[in-house]
């Protein structure tokens, strides 16, 4: 199965960056109880990054149920008090994506679901992974007022 993912995600991303594909899709900075940011891992691409929940806005749906989907799907975690943080503009490796982060907190145990995601946790802000994504480091800047919003992601 991994090596399914692993191709189909290599193919996506080569696809995107020849026809230029425009996307839109979802982050969200999930809290739990004690302040702790959710992070996940991927199991395809850059398997080392820890990030936060996220993904693709499927036709027909709005930015927050895509945030709400997304993070139950990759840590069965539900959040509550959805709030929109902003819309950020993704040209990295020829992309053309539209990201829409949004703030939420729940009070579910996080845990992956062993396909797309590897691993699933809540760390301090003050104790994130070494590997944590430069993206996810830029956003919880802006969050707590170390660094300008700038609508790049």
């Amino acid at each position: 199965m991994r090596v399914l993912i692993d191709g189909a995600y290599r193919m996506r991303r080569i696809a995107m960056r020849v026809l230029r594909w425009r996307t839109s899709g979802v982050r969200v900075m999930v809290f739990d109880a004690a302040g702790r940011l959710l992070l996940i891992r991927h199991r395809y691409g850059k398997t080392a990054l820890w990030m936060t929940p996220g993904g693709g806005i499927d036709r027909g749906e709005t930015p927050e149920q895509a945030a709400e989907r997304e993070v139950l799907e990759e840590t069965g975690c539900r959040v509550s008090a959805l709030a929109p943080i902003g819309v950020f503009h993704n040209r990295e490796e020829g992309r053309r994506d539209t990201v829409h982060l949004f703030r939420s907190v729940t009070t579910d145990t996080a845990r992956a679901d062993g396909i797309e995601v590897a691993d699933a946790r809540f760390h301090a802000l003050d104790a994130l992974p070494p590997t944590t994504s430069p993206a996810t480091l830029r956003r919880i800047a802006e969050m707590i007022g170390q660094r300008a919003v700038t609508g790049q992601w």
